[in-house]
């Protein structure tokens, strides 16, 4: 997201977060990072295959991704806790129930077009659509909005992931996520609210 910090301006010109700074190299936008990051690396091929359709499997989910589950999923922590710690005021529940209605309409396409029958996205093996989708997906879970518990499709599908990476290593990743009410005790300064508040509402419209 956007970022007012002088040092993410240095790194992005988007001035926005995240960010990659390799030398004299920067980079933005979390996709373009992760696929540079893969070339870079030499990375096992199964987490952006050299063959070029199954790569092209990948680009096609995540292009899909931006749309639909990002659209929607990153809203419920938006709407349950970060707006209100920010705005002072709870949001009318007909918001998150509308944002629930498209979260929903977008998983069952993600189950039928891109999951069907395979263990993950583009086969049986975990990729990088894999990792950016249960990212944007795990943000509902920590607001107490557990999409998986009546979609055993994708609930599998999140255990092979989990498997895959490590359960450590999953919980370790997801733990600022898991935990996001807890800042709802915490105290922010009337200006930085004041500032940011208006921005905030604006990602909901």
């Amino acid at each position: 997201g956007p970022s007012n910090s002088e040092g993410a301006g240095k790194v992005s010109l988007l001035k926005k977060v995240p960010a990659l700074k390799d030398g004299d190299f920067t980079l933005a936008e979390c996709t373009a990072i992760l696929l540079y990051l893969s070339r870079k690396y030499n990375t096992p091929d199964h987490w952006y295959p050299s063959d070029i359709q199954q790569r092209a499997r990948v680009d096609e989910y995540l292009s899909w991704h931006h749309a639909n589950i990002r659209a929607n999923a990153p809203k419920t922590m938006w709407i349950k806790v970060l707006i209100p710690l920010f705005t002072g005021q709870p949001l009318p529940s007909e918001k998150l129930q509308e944002v629930m209605e498209g979260l929903s309409t977008s998983l069952k396409q993600f189950e039928e077009r891109f999951l069907q029958d395979k263990a993950f996205i583009i086969g049986n093996e975990i990729s990088l659509a894999d990792l950016v989708a249960i990212v944007e997906l795990m943000q509902p879970v920590g607001v107490g909005c557990d999409i998986f518990e009546d979609r055993p499709r994708l609930r599998e599908w999140r255990r092979r992931v989990e498997d895959a990476v490590g359960k450590e290593l999953f919980f370790q990743a997801h733990e600022m996520i898991l935990n996001i009410k807890e800042l709802s005790n915490i105290q922010i300064d009337p200006q930085l609210k004041e500032q940011l508040a208006p921005m905030l509402m604006k990602l909901l419209k």
